[in-house]
């Protein structure tokens, strides 16, 4: 799910904004800056936590898939993928239960992820080769 962001110019210069966006059930965040644009961070999932992702500097592909079976998922998954730049402040919600793909398309790209989850509150890591879906 995508919430829609905005921005306002005036003489004084720019403001960026997701007015829409509600943070009441997150609990952490962090940034991603890959080293390039060649590096995919593909695919790590959750069962349990809850994600948003919101680029605060250049542009990024963020590619979904709905995991079938943790233990064994398809080979065949359906993927989603998602274009987030920072000037629009658009945030992509990721539910849990799905795996990601990240991916910078401008040098020094920049993504604030937002967690529902303390680092080890959970244990809910699931990671999957790189080369699995495409």
């Amino acid at each position: 799910m995508i919430i829609q962001g905005g921005k306002f110019i005036d003489d004084r210069g720019k403001l960026l904004f997701n007015n829409s966006l509600n943070l009441s059930e997150t609990k952490r965040m962090y940034v991603v800056e890959n080293q390039d644009t060649n590096v995919i961070r593909a695919w790590q999932a959750h069962k349990v936590e809850k994600r948003w992702f919101v680029v605060i500097e250049g542009q990024f592909e963020i590619k979904l898939v709905k995991i079938d079976d943790f233990e064994n998922p398809s080979d065949n998954l359906e993927v989603d993928s998602h274009l987030l730049n920072a000037e629009t402040m658009d945030c992509l919600t990721i539910q849990p239960g799905y795996a990601t793909s990240i991916q910078a398309l401008t040098e020094k790209a920049k993504l604030v992820v937002f967690s529902n989850y303390m680092l080890g509150e959970i244990n809910d890591d699931y990671k999957f080769d790189s080369h699995k879906w495409k």
